[in-house]
């Protein structure tokens, strides 16, 4: 673990330099006892892949106080991986109508389109971080045989409820947006809802399967083409 100054009131804990399940749950640990702290020194905690972000009261406290207090509150946490987590199922339309890139997927791995859908359906996510938009939750990992590179020329805008991916991490865009993810597929999960009181069912604590499921289930269920 290492902590260093991110800028002027704030720090940045890093607890390693690769993205891994093992990292990430030592992220979301230490998260986890920095918010139970409640400590008023800190505006924010925002933790990431593979480090955790603090902002702090610049008139009260200083860098190196607040350096020497994380590092004795850290120094023995411990990683219970299963202990938050709650799983998420979410349906898909997998059809090709909607995934825009299911086709390139499947051609770039030389696999056909239903394997991709298997694979990709297949496997219980973590997610790793929130961010780019207000519920966008990066997941991981995908299987290797569909892990494919971002489009060479992002789309201006992807419609909300586009499934998609990126090298190994897999991703739902919660709103209409730009992006240069793979779309395989739609959903009809809100993943940033404002009359929710936390505002999206998914946090880092959140495991996420993927299934399957027909136009007309879709269609039934609100999603649009």
């Amino acid at each position: 673990m290492e902590i260093k100054v991110a800028s002027v009131d704030s720090v940045i804990i890093y607890f390693d330099k690769s993205i891994s399940k093992e990292i990430s749950n030592k992220v979301k640990a230490s998260y986890a006892h920095l918010k139970s702290l409640k400590n008023e020194a800190f505006i924010d905690i925002i933790p990431s892949y593979s480090s955790i972000l603090i902002s702090y009261q610049l008139l009260k406290y200083d860098f190196e106080t607040i350096k020497t207090y994380l590092e004795e509150e850290l120094k023995n946490i411990k990683v219970d991986e299963e202990s938050n987590s709650k799983l998420v199922e979410i349906d898909v339309y997998y059809g090709e109508d909607v995934g825009l890139d299911l086709q390139r997927v499947a051609t770039i791995n030389n696999i056909t389109c239903e394997e991709v859908i298997g694979l990709h359906s297949s496997k219980v996510y973590d997610v790793y971080t929130i961010g780019f938009l207000p519920g966008f939750a990066y997941l991981g990992v995908v299987d290797e045989k569909i892990a494919t590179k971002r489009l060479e020329t992002p789309r201006k805008k992807i419609p909300k409820g586009s499934v998609s991916l990126a090298d190994t991490q897999t991703a739902v865009y919660p709103k209409d947006s730009p992006g240069g993810w793979n779309i395989i597929g739609k959903t009809a999960f809100e993943f940033f809802d404002k009359n929710l009181e936390q505002l999206s069912q998914i946090d880092i604590n959140t495991k996420i399967k993927f299934n399957p499921i027909t136009k007309e289930e879709f269609l039934k269920q609100g999603g649009t083409l």
